[in-house]
């Protein structure tokens, strides 16, 4: 016969004491996580589409059009705090040649076209390789990771 780990009554009344040390650690880690679950999840279509137009109709030069792409990137990815926005969004650039990537700076509000060559700004430069191979739409570049999506939407990440 099992006998009762603990002695005397049952009682009704619980109490869970936790260290609020303990506590906030475990609730940063559990961001932590959700945000990296969230980012590795695939883009919706509409997004997709919309950092596929940053060529088309000369984005760069019409404000509105920029302010659209930065509602558009908060509207995909909603639960991300402003600190945790993306530094930026680098892709192939289609105007030709002489030109070779366009980037949409989120912090500054700036699309740019950068010929071959030019180095990029906010680690950005790291992007450039990924961002010309044709497997990928474009690269999302975080502070410790980027991430490559491709035309449907998948997302690949690249930890820094």
């Amino acid at each position: 016969m099992r006998k009762p780990i603990i002695s005397g009554k049952a009682s009704t009344n619980h109490k869970l004491s936790v260290n609020p040390q303990t506590q906030s650690r475990s609730s940063v880690q559990s961001s932590d996580l959700d945000l990296d679950r969230r980012l590795r999840q695939k883009r919706s279509s509409n997004y997709v589409k919309s950092m596929s137009n940053l060529d088309a109709g000369g984005v760069h030069c019409d404000r509105a059009k920029v302010q659209q792409l930065i509602r558009d990137i908060h509207n995909e990815l909603p639960e991300l705090a402003p600190a945790q926005y993306p530094i930026g969004i680098i892709a192939k650039c289609y105007l030709g040649m002489p030109f070779e990537v366009h980037t949409l700076d989120c912090t500054l509000e700036i699309i740019h076209h950068y010929k071959k060559g030019e180095s990029l700004p906010n680690m950005m430069e790291k992007a450039r390789n990924l961002a010309i191979h044709p497997i990928y739409t474009f690269i999302e570049i975080y502070s410790d990771r980027m991430l490559a999506v491709k035309e449907n939407g998948e997302v690949s990440v690249i930890k820094r």
